[in-house]
């Protein structure tokens, strides 16, 4: 009986295709391993099969996905409702803290959450970025010593020429001096556990918001809806949002070396003017995810994540940092701990700038997401561009001290979706 029980057991876990987003957990978690972690996946079949009959027990009415716990929401100091602009998403999924019963005898739960400091975001010039283009200020091109060529090393290894970008990273922040991360305790993919007593962010320092790359791809956020097939409205004050943002980072030496480097292999014009609006392109044109057309973007999945509404309710995309830490103090966010590395024994702190790990969304739980934590936007953007014109789906290569894989997925030539994995 035991045999037939978990037979039936492994059909039902392993039925059904996956979508192309999908996978990125797939990757991330580790699914297809190596024979040394063969104990690992035997621990999560058993505690799958588990979980095959003691869910027969609960309510659907939440989803699969659905949160464990009343998400915690703290709004001191970032509105959820910024510039009036309504969250039309689940409601029953935001308004969870309406029916928490208040404790009025004294007693604190065991085992709940410190409440979250309050973060200050300064968003005073955000408005003056939905003006047109031509009519706003931008920072000087940047000048360093030496030259934005890449060398012929660098156009002929793709590793080296992101190493490259690395080293171009003058806005990259400093932990312990810009910014501080808990990480809390770490825990394998399919441990349902919160492994985290707080936040992920300890702090930020509120000059972040007042460098002008951070401060325009921080306003781009909340034009979107998250809900996964939702058609997307963009306003003409979003499209020159979108544009000057691109002008502003056009500006920095990622990009500056990324338009060099593509010019020279023949893959964009040389023409500047030209490469910006390719840039515009990529990132922010529309196309169709859940079979809804126009409801996505490479920019809208990869930095600010998407709500499967369709099937079973997951968070897709959002590998972005700051995306992390205006969620997460907007109360949106619930950080559960990192993912142990695959390198046995490797533990995080807070210096650490590549994170792979595990936390709810507006209550839906995105089981592994990897993020670089401190990185510039220009950054990001020259990194993932590169790797989409030059690379394929694995792009193994060297970012400072860390070993990465930069999976990229393709919809035609369109950016699916692009993040990064810590290797060994």
């Amino acid at each position: 009986m035991d045999d037939l029980i978990k037979g039936l057991v492994d059909v039902a876990l392993g039925g059904g295709g996956r979508d192309r987003d999908g996978r990125e957990e797939e990757e991330q978690s580790g699914d297809v391993v190596s024979g040394d972690q063969d104990q690992d996946d035997r621990e999560r079949r058993r505690h799958s099969q588990h979980n095959q009959w003691s869910k027969k027990e609960e309510s659907e009415d939440a989803g699969s996905r659905a949160s464990r716990r009343p998400q915690k929401a703290v709004q001191e100091g970032y509105d959820t409702h910024e510039g009036g602009k309504p969250l039309d998403y689940n409601q029953n999924n935001w308004e969870r803290e309406e029916n928490r019963e208040e404790n009025n005898d004294g007693w604190e739960t065991v085992g709940r959450k410190p409440p979250r400091r309050a973060h200050k975001v300064q968003k005073d010039q955000w408005h003056g970025y939905k003006r047109p283009p031509s009519e706003q200020q931008y920072s000087d091109e940047v000048q360093i010593d030496g030259s934005f060529e890449p060398s012929e090393e660098e156009l002929a290894d793709l590793s080296q020429a992101c190493n490259r970008l690395w080293e171009l990273d003058l806005n990259r922040l400093v932990p312990g001096k810009d910014y501080e991360i808990d990480c809390g305790e770490g825990k394998k993919v399919y441990q349902m556990e919160d492994m985290a007593q707080g936040s992920l962010f300890s702090w930020l320092s509120e000059d972040i918001f007042r460098r002008p790359t951070f401060a325009r791809f921080c306003s781009l956020l909340d034009n979107y809806n998250p809900n996964a097939g939702h058609k997307e409205v963009v306003t003409s004050e979003e499209k020159q949002e979108q544009a000057a943002f691109i002008e502003e980072i056009s500006r920095t030496a990622p990009i500056i070396y990324l338009h060099k480097y593509l010019s020279s292999k023949g893959i964009v014009s040389g023409s500047y003017q030209d490469f910006k609006r390719t840039m515009t392109n990529i990132w922010f044109n529309l196309y169709g995810r859940g079979g809804t057309s126009g409801s996505s973007s490479a920019f809208e999945h990869v930095f600010v994540g998407e709500i499967k509404q369709y099937g079973e309710q997951e968070v897709s995309g959002f590998h972005n940092w700051l995306q992390f830490y205006l969620e997460e103090a907007k109360g949106n966010v619930d950080y559960q701990g990192y993912i142990f590395p695959r390198r046995r024994g490797q533990i995080l702190d807070s210096e650490t700038q590549l994170l792979t790990i595990q936390f709810e969304w507006n209550g839906i739980l995105k089981s592994v997401s990897s993020t670089l934590v401190g990185v510039s936007p220009e950054f990001e953007i020259a990194l993932y561009t590169l790797c989409f014109f030059v690379g394929g789906e694995d792009n193994h290569i060297q970012l400072g001290p860390y070993s990465v894989n930069i999976k990229c997925y393709r919809f035609g030539d369109r950016i699916g979706s692009v993040f990064p994995i810590a290797e060994s």
